[in-house]
């Protein structure tokens, strides 16, 4: 079963950052039945435009070989079995949410969703917390083309805000995981409201953009979190399916296997916790995601 997110909870010095994986870039026209009589064809209009066409198919087709080729170089110096598959393009709307499985919705309350309503093979990875600030996992996310969603706690963060604005700076969008990562479902609604809404104000100053999404820590919330969270702007609470770790998956459901709109979770650990790296981790992940025949999306482009 997932065991959810088990972040510290007090405050704790931060760790210098392990050492990465490496500093490395990331048909013709139909014709007439025999015999039938038809007009000769007609001379090209412009001579040697037939030819020009050629040459910019093959253009295409060697532009799309070498991009394959540097896609494999990229994917083998990370150590990837191979390249991430390619997520569907970003929906020009996001989806409309309906009381299925694994969304829940009531009226005046963002919705909790576990996984997002798609036919795509498509799934998310969110990162929680904030602790670990590797500028290796930085880089092998930006090289891979990775799209990923963090969830960051203020107490976790502040002491290097500018980490997470250079990962927003290259695609990862920055939500709300609260002040201190207290559970939520113990505290009044004064006392939630503030742990959700001061971090909504503080991410909004230190990455420039009012978060649209959080998610309570532990996954543990109740009626007055919900109030709280729409109370300042949160439009939905994206929860998970299945929880990442270096060497394994941790799964919801006994089936133990992706589905469509799954929501991975995984922390911000470094060696200390984990006796591995996060790029060791995003490598366990990428290569299980595409093994399955998934690509991994944005989920803030879903939700």
């Amino acid at each position: 079963m997932v065991a959810g997110c088990a972040g510290p909870a007090a405050p704790a010095q931060p760790k210098a950052a392990p050492a990465g994986a490496g500093s490395v870039p990331a048909a013709g026209a139909a014709t007439a039945g025999r015999g039938a009589a038809g007009p000769p064809a007609a001379p090209h209009p412009l001579p040697g435009l037939a030819h020009q066409e050629e040459e910019t198919s093959g253009e295409v087709v060697a532009r799309r070989e070498s991009v394959a080729r540097a896609a494999l170089e990229t994917a083998q110096r990370w150590g990837l079995d191979r390249p991430p598959l390619k997520a569907p393009p970003r929906p020009a709307t996001r989806v409309a949410l309906t009381p299925v499985q694994g969304v829940k919705l009531k009226d005046g309350r963002p919705p909790v969703v576990f996984r997002v309503p798609t036919d795509d093979k498509v799934v998310f990875l969110t990162v929680d917390d904030g602790f670990e600030k590797d500028p290796a996992f930085s880089r092998m996310a930006g090289e891979l083309g990775i799209p990923l969603s963090a969830f960051l706690s203020d107490y976790l963060v502040r002491d290097n805000y500018g980490y997470y604005r250079d990962l927003h700076k290259q695609g990862v969008e920055i939500n709300n995981h609260t002040i201190n990562h207290r559970n939520l479902k113990v505290l009044d609604y004064e006392t939630q409201r503030q742990e959700i809404c001061n971090q909504q104000d503080q991410l909004e100053q230190q990455i420039g953009v009012r978060p649209r999404l959080f998610r309570p820590p532990y996954g543990e919330y109740n009626d007055d979190t919900l109030r709280a969270a729409a109370s300042c702007g949160v439009q939905a609470v994206p929860m998970w399916n299945e929880e990442a770790f270096p060497d394994h998956m941790e799964w919801r459901y006994d089936d133990r296997k992706l589905h469509p709109g799954d929501i991975i979770l995984t922390h911000f650990r470094g060696t200390a916790d984990w006796k591995a790296t996060m790029p060791d981790l995003l490598r366990k992940v990428v290569n299980d995601v595409t093994a399955a025949g998934f690509s991994l999306g944005r989920l803030d482009d879903y939700l």
